[in-house]
């Protein structure tokens, strides 16, 4: 056993970095479900607000986790999978925002097929994280392996989404340019939201891999 490991296993650990994670999981799927409000009928800049609010919440957990990181000595599970999972949530939040904001700047008035498809795969895989951040504090080491491959096959299905608009969007002669670009700017945000999640996926099945 790693002298930290030691030293984690002898004295009480502090259990604020769960809840900061947890909390930044939560986020995520608030941001997902604002931005995906787009397709119920808001207007894009009530949703680019909607999102960056929650985007900016999120930014304050960040900013106490890196805090209590550099206070802490011994922590729950390794200060460096603390950093890294909290990079990788609080850009999911990131890039939706990003997404939102792109929108309004657009003054892009309803989202496309392909746009709706995506944020339905977003919500879904942020929901998913939001439910597996939980395991790490609670030891439910075979469910984070569970919603992990879970997560993965979610950023698969945004993949094809993805490809399939791109391939229907440069086969359409009709569009303009300007629409395009609109359109490609927006979907590009929203897969690599999706794709973050699948990173978030992968390290949450590591941890329960080193930790079960």
């Amino acid at each position: 056993m790693a002298f930290q490991g030691v030293i984690r296993w002898i004295l009480p650990r502090d259990d604020q970095f769960f809840t900061h994670l947890e909390a930044l999981g939560t986020y995520a799927r608030q941001s997902a479900e604002a931005f995906a409000s787009f397709r119920d009928g808001k207007t894009a800049d009530e949703v680019r607000e909607a999102v960056q609010i929650i985007e900016h919440q999120a930014d304050g957990i960040v900013r106490e986790l890196e805090d209590a990181l550099a206070r802490t000595f011994v922590t729950p599970i390794d200060r460096e999978d603390i950093h890294r999972l909290s990079n990788e949530l609080d850009d999911i939040i990131d890039l939706t925002n990003l997404a939102a904001r792109t929108c309004g700047l657009y003054g892009i008035k309803s989202p496309s097929r392909a746009m709706t498809e995506l944020m339905d795969t977003l919500v879904e895989g942020c929901v998913m994280i939001e439910h597996a951040v939980p395991c790490l504090r609670q030891h439910k080491y075979e469910e984070l392996l569970d919603l992990g491959r879970r997560i993965r096959v979610l950023e698969k299905r945004g993949d094809e989404i993805f490809r399939a608009a791109m391939s229907e969007l440069f086969a359409d002669d009709s569009i303009q340019a300007k629409e395009l670009i609109r359109q490609k700017e927006v979907l590009d945000h929203i897969e690599h939201a999706i794709d973050y999640c699948d990173n978030v996926g992968d390290i949450l099945a590591n941890l329960a891999v080193k930790h079960g």
